[in-house]
């Protein structure tokens, strides 16, 4: 398997983004233009149906991912508290859930400067944080 890096992360489940995503998507707009160019009760019933299986796509993507980011920032609290000193591992609580989430790439060397200047509003984007690390810890876990 190739080394996870900031270019190869992002995890694209092909199953769910190549088939199941587009295939509700283009139902729903399939349901819209049956009822423009036909008009009932059945068609406009359907359009609801679509959006709701469009949305429980959306939502069996995004719940999970909602939860494995709760694991993630238990996990990187409890290696704050291992790896940086008390003060820093405290301003470290005023971290959001995205800057936690990215910092969970950088080795334990380089964690506390990152941490650092995420506190002190040097890097404040998950996008930045991604890229100011050098040495990439990969996270293979994810859903």
């Amino acid at each position: 398997m190739e080394p996870q890096t900031l270019a190869n992360h992002t995890r694209w489940h092909p199953p769910f983004h190549y088939f199941i995503l587009p295939v509700m998507l283009i139902n729903f707009i399939w349901a819209i233009i049956n009822c423009v160019r036909a008009p009932a009760w059945n068609s406009a019933w359907w359009i609801v149906v679509s959006l709701a299986l469009l949305m429980l796509t959306f939502f069996v993507r995004v719940n999970p991912l909602r939860a494995q980011d709760r694991i993630i920032r238990l996990e990187e609290r409890l290696r704050y508290q291992q790896l940086l000193s008390p003060e820093l591992g405290q301003q470290a609580g005023a971290l959001s859930a995205g800057q936690i989430v990215a910092l969970r790439f950088a080795a334990d060397e380089e964690l506390e400067e990152l941490v650092s200047a995420v506190v002190s509003g040097k890097l404040t984007r998950p996008a930045e944080i991604k890229r100011a690390i050098k040495n990439w810890r990969a996270d293979t876990f994810r859903v």
